[in-house]
């Protein structure tokens, strides 16, 4: 079932509701004009024989009134049961629709590995998902509110309706299965415990929350995140920049990346790039004359960043480069290296 059959039942149902208001003006019309009864004894009696509950007449009825009578008892019987019948069907189908596209979409969620999960979906989660969804990332959104999850539901999207806090919810999203875990809730103790769940469940999970206060920084770290972010002190921060090196920051802005078609600046693992048994400098790769990408950060195995390194710093395994060129060049160094 999908929208199409909602469409047609709400169309149903609309139908019914004018067959019932259609049948309840002609029995007012028609008790006003044939029986000589007030406007309201006219939509008493209208509302008596169409819900059929045996209350007396106003006054006695002539012949042709009776014969009127009748007409619309059983006019009346049909819609009310048409109604009935569709109002009926209408709601079992929504909920077994309903149901249908939760298993659907649990299905999809189970067949997802090294995932990311976003717990939460206001401006960080939203944000966090968009910067996926351009980097073609798969990830799945865990949201308590259901109105907002009906506003988003999007085919390249999974959404799971429940509370990240309970470890049930982190398990039905994946999370011994996820690689990465970003923590959007907007409290620091809903943070705090959903770090604390998912650090037990997956102890090589990747964690990353988010902290509205500064004292929480060491709280989350202590729990298990791997990395906190504080976005009011990066907003002030950035903020502060913009006056004190407008241009360094307005270039800075122009190297963010916007999609997987469309970066200039990249992190690549060395196992990516050669073959790791036999150890090569960054001078041996000659990025810049094969891609045109210049390598301008180096992160050792130990996890310790070098900042434009040297050409003669040896790319040993579980390291990375970052590399930095135009889009052009970066999509060039992808496919000579066939990274995907």
């Amino acid at each position: 079932m999908n929208n199409t059959f909602l469409k047609l039942f709400k169309s149903r149902i609309y139908t019914a509701i004018l067959l019932l208001g259609c049948v309840l003006v002609i029995g007012v019309f028609g008790y006003r004009f044939m029986s000589g009864y007030s406007w309201v004894d006219s939509l008493y009696m209208t509302v008596i024989t169409i819900t059929t509950v045996g209350f007396g007449e106003v006054q006695p009825l002539d012949e042709y009134s009776k014969v009127f009578t009748v007409f619309l008892i059983l006019a009346s019987v049909v819609i009310v049961g048409f109604a009935i019948s569709v109002i009926t069907e209408y709601i079992l189908s929504k909920n077994n629709l309903e149901e249908l596209k939760q298993k659907k979409m649990q299905k999809k969620i189970d067949q997802l590995n090294n995932h990311i999960i976003i717990c939460g979906y206001g401006r960080n989660g939203t944000q966090a998902a968009r910067k996926l969804l351009a980097y073609n990332k798969a990830f799945v959104v865990i949201e308590k509110d259901k109105e907002l999850i009906d506003r988003f539901t999007d085919d390249d999207m999974h959404f799971i309706h429940g509370n990240a806090n309970e470890d049930e919810t982190l398990i039905q999203a994946g999370v011994n299965r996820a690689s990465t875990l970003i923590c959007a809730l907007p409290n620091d103790a809903d943070n705090l415990f959903v770090v604390l769940s998912a650090r037990q469940l997956n102890k090589n999970l990747c964690i990353i929350s988010r902290a509205s206060q500064e004292t929480s920084y060491k709280k989350l770290k202590l729990a298990g995140a791997d990395n906190v972010i504080l976005p009011d002190k990066i907003g002030g921060d950035h903020m502060a920049s913009l006056v004190v090196v407008p241009d360094l920051i307005e270039f800075i802005d122009n190297l963010s990346i916007v999609g997987k078609s469309n970066i200039n600046i990249e992190e690549i693992e060395v196992e990516k790039l050669y073959n790791v048994s036999t150890v090569k400098t960054i001078k041996d790769l000659d990025l810049r004359q094969k891609t045109g990408c210049n390598v301008i950060g180096f992160k050792d195995g130990e996890g310790d960043y070098v900042v434009n390194p040297e050409a003669e710093t040896r790319l040993v395994p579980n390291s990375k480069i970052i590399v930095l060129g135009r889009p052009e060049q970066i999509q060039k160094l992808n496919t000579v290296y066939n990274i995907d």
